[in-house]
């Protein structure tokens, strides 16, 4: 396929999801399961262990030593026949590993959208809002807020990019599931908490394909996803 026309096709799911999530109430049906009204809690705890080593601080640090790894090789190995031969892929995975957590934070920053903890229907002070409106002018804003899209999941839906490192196509499929397994667990880990809409997760996976295939298009200007 073009690599323009999945860019186009994935931009327009991006717009399409921020709409739909934006006038529709799956977000809160999907994060009413999560909360305990009886109690006011998430059923899960934030500091609730393993689970907060393992989907948070022990992946974050994984990812990270993953990405040096790949940029040391990619550095000091780049003379290597095996390197030489996978250089455009590895060389996306890396600027990946980068620019898709620091557009998403970006975004973060900019969108200054509520968490499910923080808002009114959770017991939090924000009202509901979306990504494109105000808070109302009655409502005296605590401070910046940053919980959309998904900063943490980012990192794991980089790993999207490996999807470009492999020839074989059943090798391509595994590095996809494969990363789609961890970003979604990452962020489901954090809608259990409270940290997170389903829809926050969702947009940042597409923001990370999106700029994946920039990338691809942008080391690799044969203009096509090989089907090697």
């Amino acid at each position: 396929m073009s690599i323009n026309r999945e860019i186009v096709l994935t931009f327009l799911l991006l717009i399409f999801s921020v709409l739909f999530f934006a006038l529709s109430t799956v977000d809160i049906e999907i994060q009413d399961a999560f909360f305990d009204y009886s109690n006011h809690t998430w059923i899960l705890d934030r500091e609730l262990q393993p689970y907060k080593f393992i989907f948070y601080d022990g992946i974050k640090k994984l990812l990270i030593i993953i990405g040096v790894l790949f940029l040391i090789t990619l550095t000091f190995f780049r003379k290597n026949p095996m390197v030489q031969a996978y250089k455009k892929g590895v060389l996306i995975v890396v600027l990946s590993a980068i620019l898709v957590p620091v557009v998403v934070g970006g975004l973060k920053k900019a969108t200054n959208m509520p968490c499910p903890k923080n808002e009114i229907h959770y017991g939090g002070v924000y009202p509901s809002t979306k990504v494109w409106e105000s808070y109302p002018k009655t409502f005296n804003q605590p401070s910046s807020i940053k919980c959309f899209p998904a900063g943490h999941a980012s990192g794991g839906f980089a790993l999207l990019s490996l999807f470009f490192l492999f020839k074989r196509r059943r090798n391509r499929v595994f590095a996809l599931i494969g990363a789609l397994i961890v970003g979604w667990s990452m962020g489901l880990y954090k809608m259990l908490i409270g940290d997170h809409f389903f829809s926050h997760t969702f947009i940042t996976m597409v923001i990370a394909w999106l700029i994946v295939l920039l990338l691809k298009k942008i080391v690799d200007r044969d203009g096509t996803i090989h089907k090697k």
